[in-house]
């Protein structure tokens, strides 16, 4: 009988497992189901009803066989398993073919569905991948697919089967399985089956606009759209549009801030919502990724701070014309526009380097630049040549242009294998800063540390999927009190000594425990 054994004499194993045949069948089988959506992608005869199926199950099934077959053949606990050395997750070759892909993928969703076969055929009959998903959408609501149909499905068991890898990844954590569960659980029934088996009951056969059971303003930043508040309130088209509405305002004005106030974000961000669903399951193996620099951190209270102004100023403007009927109008060159926006860009930076000259700034310069070339572009581009009048509604396509598309999809997604899985949630999501406000200042929620135990691994700090140095507070024994944090608790299911803990406690002096060095008998 031949025993084999691993000839390294490392303790930590520093190079990646290899890939077995069950794990290549697995990959394989994924990959089939795959193969068929693309190929679907160039309009060939495919029988729907038949190779949709196959697709689907195909992708699902090869998945958690793959996920099976990776953890469940290995002692339960993380293990940095190559996670820096693999060229699919340390942003080599095939993480930015992967980045390439889903970056593509998103451009044809928002802006080209044309390519993807919605309503190109005969009389407006879908072709191609859209005509693929007909079945599935004609059996829940009786009505052909469009790319939004084909986008929620594909959204809803990528959560799914990547879900059952990240519960097999992580079973040595009950926090981590449960959470996984109900994020599965709320993408496949509040945001996809009933909101799509409603549309089916319209009386009037109008689009059912609330979709997302759970999506609440301001990410759900049309709730205030005249149109929308217009549907809501028609019994003949919306039967249930009283409802949404009413829903809708005390999620945002009760729910929120009372939940947030109990447990935090993490009721929200990391266990319900469908962003963070995908950036948790699909989004996981990217999770290590995030910056953890300082220069980071202050893009991101820049960013998401300013996406929360415009999104209140713009929800102002909108509700005071729905209410008023007065329209704001304001006359600008978008070359005038552009040297404000510039200035305002420039100050800024001038600001930081001169308070911090100690800290490089390539990268932050890199993004405003790129920023602003993509705003210059988009105006002069819609311009015409001519003034540009802001109006209420302009202030809307703005926001639905660069936040709402741009920034939490093509970027937010498309930049998985190379930002991080969580750029749309740490940098824009207007949602997540406002219960990040309420968290950082009014909660009971705390990461608590024990700097005694710490062994500064730096396992926590790596896989935060927020960029916090989640290291530096545990060396010094301090809480972790982070507007930006999600409460996702990988930082305490990576930690081999249990220096971490998630809790909810008293409100008080929460913030106010002084860092201590460890190794000393210094009191507070």
């Amino acid at each position: 009988m031949s025993i084999s054994f691993d000839k390294s004499l490392s303790v930590a194993n520093p190079h990646p497992y290899k890939t077995d045949g069950v794990q290549k069948t697995g990959l394989s089988i994924a990959a089939i189901g795959v193969l068929i959506l693309f190929i679907s992608l160039g309009k060939a005869p495919l029988d729907a009803p038949l190779f949709l199926t196959i697709s689907l199950v195909a992708i699902f099934g090869g998945t958690a066989l793959y996920a099976y077959r990776t953890y469940m053949s290995v002692p339960e606990g993380i293990k940095n398993h190559g996670v820096w050395l693999s060229s699919f997750t340390n942003r080599g070759v095939w993480g930015w073919i992967v980045g390439v892909i889903l970056t593509g993928f998103y451009v044809l969703l928002y802006w080209y569905d044309g390519l993807l076969g919605n309503g190109t055929g005969t009389d407006g009959a879908n072709e191609g991948l859209v005509a693929l998903f007909d079945p599935i959408s004609m059996l829940l609501k009786n009505k052909p697919a469009t790319q939004w149909f084909v986008y929620g499905t594909l959204y809803t068991v990528s959560i799914l089967g990547l879900g059952v890898k990240f519960m097999l990844k992580y079973r040595h954590n009950r926090y981590q399985f449960v959470r996984t569960v109900v994020v599965m659980i709320s993408q496949l029934f509040l945001a996809y089956l009933i909101p799509e088996i409603l549309e089916s009951l319209n009386y009037g056969g109008v689009n059912y606009y609330s979709k997302d059971l759970k999506n609440m303003w301001p990410l759900n930043v049309y709730f205030t759209d005249s149109w929308y508040l217009n549907n809501l309130q028609n019994p003949a088209e919306q039967p249930l549009g009283m409802f949404y509405l009413v829903w809708g305002i005390i999620l945002f004005t009760v729910v929120t801030p009372v939940v947030t106030y109990f447990v935090g974000k993490r009721w929200y961000c990391s266990w319900v919502c469908g962003c963070g669903g995908l950036a948790e399951t699909a989004g996981d193996p990217y999770r290590q990724l995030s910056d953890k620099s300082l220069e980071a951190w202050k893009l991101e209270r820049y960013l998401i701070h300013g996406v929360i102004a415009f999104v209140f100023i713009m929800t102002g403007m909108l509700m005071t014309t729905y209410f008023t009927g007065y329209n704001f109008k304001l006359s600008m060159s978008p070359y005038l526009l552009l040297a404000l926006i510039g200035g305002i860009f420039g100050f800024v930076y001038y600001k930081e380097k001169k308070k911090h000259p100690y800290i490089k700034h390539q990268k932050a310069a890199i993004v405003l630049i790129l920023s602003f070339a993509a705003i210059a572009f988009y105006l002069i581009y819609n311009s015409g040549g001519g003034s540009i009048t802001f109006t209420s509604g302009l202030f809307r396509q703005w926001y639905g242009f660069f936040i709402g598309s741009a920034f939490s999809g093509v970027i937010g997604v498309g930049f998985y294998p190379l930002l991080g899985n969580r750029v749309w949630c740490r940098f824009g999501c207007p949602l997540a800063g406002y219960m990040g406000l309420i968290q950082r200042f009014k909660s009971k929620f705390r990461i608590t540390t024990n700097g005694g135990q710490c062994i500064s691994c730096g396992n926590c700090s790596t896989y935060c999927e927020q960029g916090i140095d989640v290291r530096s507070y545990a060396q010094k024994g301090q809480n972790i009190v982070r507007a930006s944090c999600v409460g996702c608790g990988i930082c305490a299911a990576v930690c081999p000594r249990g220096v971490l803990k998630l809790e909810n406690g008293p409100e008080e002096n929460r913030t106010d425990i002084l860092p201590e060095i460890v190794g000393t008998t210094m009191k507070k």
